[in-house]
């Protein structure tokens, strides 16, 4: 099955995926189409597989660390006060984790509620020439983490 996991993997590869942040062992941290929190981050595991529970032990302890690694950053870099970390996994059915920087000015009413509660059609998208700056300062940390291959 060929998903837009599938899809953007192949982009990050080729270097034709705009968002891409960096390589990870685990596969390519990308920022999210829809920046309605700034600074939402992806990583798409490479090769694509179904779902965690098709990776080795290894390899699941890989991914799952990169992903707090990209975290932390988050937290240094945006001001953001918690992480919210999902693997969902419905729509798109191939392994992504999505990793979302949650804020205190964030509207009350969705500060405690899943980020599905957005309006991401409303959100803003991902825009180079804005999003470039963040981009670098990402990378830059997860260089100095050691985890960009």
């Amino acid at each position: 099955m060929t998903t837009l996991i599938h899809q953007w993997v192949k982009n990050c590869q080729s270097g034709d995926n705009p968002r891409t942040i960096a390589r990870v062992k685990s596969g390519w941290v990308v920022l999210g189409s829809s920046q309605f929190l700034s600074g939402y981050c992806l990583i798409l595991p490479d090769p694509v597989v179904s779902d965690l529970n098709q990776l080795s032990a290894s390899d699941r302890k890989t991914l799952l660390y990169e992903m707090t690694v990209v975290g932390d950053a988050l937290l240094e870099i945006t001001g953001a006060v918690r992480i919210n970390y999902e693997i969902l996994g419905n729509l798109e059915p191939a392994l992504h984790v999505h990793i979302l920087p949650r804020f205190n000015d964030e509207v009350e009413e969705l500060q405690t509620k899943p980020v599905w509660f957005y309006d991401w059609d409303a959100a803003p998208q991902f825009d180079l020439s804005r999003d470039q700056a963040l981009m670098k300062k990402i990378q830059s940390y997860l260089e100095k983490a050691g985890i960009v291959i």
